[in-house]
């Protein structure tokens, strides 16, 4: 049975759910910066999907690449997957600007999360759910 890592759980916020994958914002506030993890049990890697979910994680991995890029401009959009601290297969969508905070390095550690202040959160969660029409509201 899938169950959300208990790191992304703390880490991140619920913005909705595609077919495969929740869809979550990280609360560091020094990036625009969404996850997508398929929700498959004891999947660590890609390749340990069937090839119906490669495809539709490809799939929604544009679809978030696409409302980024409309919605922050980002210099450079960073896609990945680490996994090093959180085994879950998950996908990190970064928005990465000239004057962000770890530009032009990596951000992982680069510097400390930067909590979202006032409706901040709220209002990113707003516009990110508006621009990827196709998400599912969950009740999770």
């Amino acid at each position: 049975m899938f169950q959300l890592h208990e790191r992304l759980l703390a880490d991140t916020v619920l913005i909705g759910e595609f077919p495969l994958s929740l869809v979550l914002l990280s609360k560091d506030a020094n990036y625009p910066w969404v996850i997508l993890v398929p929700a498959r049990a004891g999947v660590k890697e890609i390749y340990q999907l069937d090839q119906e979910d490669r495809l539709q994680l490809l799939h929604e991995s544009c679809l978030v690449a696409e409302a980024m890029e409309a919605l922050f401009k980002p210099h450079k959009l960073n896609i990945a997957t680490i996994g090093n601290v959180v085994p879950q297969l998950h996908m990190h969508h970064v928005a990465r600007l000239e004057t962000d905070a770890a530009w032009p390095g990596p951000v992982w550690g680069a510097v400390p999360a930067l909590q979202y202040s006032g409706n901040v959160l709220d209002d990113l969660v707003a516009d990110i759910r508006d621009s990827l029409p196709s998400l599912v509201m969950s009740s999770k």
